[in-house]
């Protein structure tokens, strides 16, 4: 058990105060003593006594994530489906999915939605 020093310092004051007998013609002098010095320590014990402060942690850094180390640079040209515009194979293939629609004079097929794209 734990017990802190002013109040061992406070009981042993009360003890020594009220184990000499108050004689008569004192008039309890040494019982009001002993009250006042209990008071005197018990102020000057609690400033002398450390509080216990609990500090919590600070909370770890937030880091960013690194800017990426290389981003590939975009395509200089679209991305192509089929053979290199008008080569002999993209004809045959622009013909080929599109047929009747498709136009080789101009490289435009009629869409279903009416509208006139470029076969790549």
């Amino acid at each position: 058990m734990h017990t802190s020093p002013a109040f061992a310092a406070s009981a042993a004051t009360i003890l020594i105060a009220f184990a000499a007998p108050a004689y008569a013609g004192h008039n309890g002098d040494s019982v009001g003593a002993g009250l006042v010095g209990f008071g005197i320590g018990a102020v000057v014990g609690s400033a002398l006594t450390p509080s216990t402060v609990v500090v919590a942690p600070p909370p770890p850094p937030a880091y960013a994530p690194p800017p990426p180390a290389y981003a590939p640079p975009p395509p200089a040209y679209p991305a192509a489906y089929g053979p290199p515009p008008w080569s002999p194979g993209w004809y045959s293939y622009c013909r080929n999915s599109y047929g009747p629609n498709f136009n080789p004079n101009t490289g435009y097929y009629l869409a279903a939605d009416g509208g006139w794209y470029f076969c790549r």
